[in-house]
């Protein structure tokens, strides 16, 4: 069995880790490359049938194809029940140019959750966040988030979140309705969220499910420089800061003493880098991508893996002795803005 945890005060038990649905929606800008359909859907089935009881996805991924994908998933399985479906609005792609925009307006927000809920096939989104706060529209998140709030009065949502934003957009929501999740970036590179906005959320019944915990890959320890500069042009990695200079040496010099404190817990390195995050006061899951069963089954062994303080002494070690990473956020904080 996978354990679980409340998501917050109000939300459901979820199981500590759950699938998080980027890379399965193709080739577009922020695409992972090319992708199998079949091997999604098999990959979505394996993760549900070891226990897996949530689905992460969301409108732009794939410009609508990983929520389609995930859809056809799900079709075999009672959906509110037995596996969950968490997708998100904001990001949106549609109009004579598809050109990606940030819109949280009270007209798109729901234009997106009627088209959310053709695309995933179900009659209700059991969790629906704001992907990123809005930066094109000039509308104020108390606006949207109100917008948010009918949709679960209505029946069209179940619970409401957000994702990417900072203590301050945090209040400003939580002041108009409760915010029962947030979905913030949190890996051995990316450490800021587990310095405010975690703990805020901790002590405000506010559950967490963090993604990119293994580092969009590079915490796998499958990525080396030949592999990096062989991916895909349509690779979204190739642009990122991560994956170049001069972020990318102390990137794989952590990644090496990481392999070597995982061989010592007996552990996969991409289960270690899970659990790390699982490990944090305060987070409820851990979004894990996979495009495959061996990929799920790779990161599996996190969900029970329990991190010696030892191990987690190691672990900070390696970070302050390679320099790697960031305690500060890589998100631009957007709470001064208030239109």
């Amino acid at each position: 069995m996978i354990p679980k945890r409340n998501l917050g005060s109000r939300g459901p038990e979820i199981t500590v880790v759950g699938l998080g649905s980027w890379a399965i929606g193709g080739p577009y800008e922020f695409g992972w490359g090319p992708v199998d359909d079949k091997q999604s859907i098999i990959a979505i089935g394996h993760a549900i049938e070891s226990g897996v009881n949530w689905v992460d996805t969301a409108p732009v991924y794939g410009k609508g194809h990983s929520e389609e994908v995930v859809g056809r998933a799900l079709e075999p399985y009672r959906t509110g029940e037995e596996v969950f479906v968490f997708t998100k609005c904001g990001r949106n792609y549609y109009g004579s140019t598809g050109k990606i925009s940030s819109d949280l307006r009270p007209e798109t927000i729901r234009w997106e959750c009627e088209q959310s809920l053709k695309r995933l096939r179900v009659e209700r989104i059991d969790l629906l966040q704001f992907h990123w706060p809005d930066r094109d529209t000039s509308t104020p998140i108390e606006e949207s988030w109100a917008t948010l709030g009918e949709l679960i009065d209505e029946g069209k949502v179940r619970w409401g979140g957000l994702s990417n934003c900072d203590v301050s957009l945090l209040e400003r929501c939580e002041a108009v309705r409760h915010v029962d999740s947030l979905q913030p970036p949190l890996n051995l590179i990316n450490r800021a969220a587990r310095n405010e906005v975690v703990p805020w959320c901790d002590g405000h019944g506010v559950g967490v499910i963090v993604y990119a915990p293994m580092a969009s890959g590079l915490l796998t320890g499958t990525f080396d420089r030949a592999r990096i500069e062989g991916l895909p042009g349509d690779d979204w990695r190739r642009r990122a800061a991560n994956f170049n200079e001069p972020r990318l040496s102390q990137n794989l010099a952590l990644v090496e003493r990481l392999a070597d404190i995982a061989d010592k817990a007996q552990i996969s390195l991409p289960a270690l880098a899970v659990a790390w995050t699982l490990s944090i006061r305060g987070v409820t899951g851990a979004i894990v991508g996979a495009r495959s069963p061996e990929q799920v089954d790779g990161w599996l062994p996190a969900a029970r893996a329990r991190l010696s303080p030892r191990t987690l002494e190691e672990i900070e070690s390696a970070i302050d002795i390679t320099g790697a990473g960031d305690e500060r956020s890589i998100v631009a904080p957007l709470s001064a803005r208030r239109d």
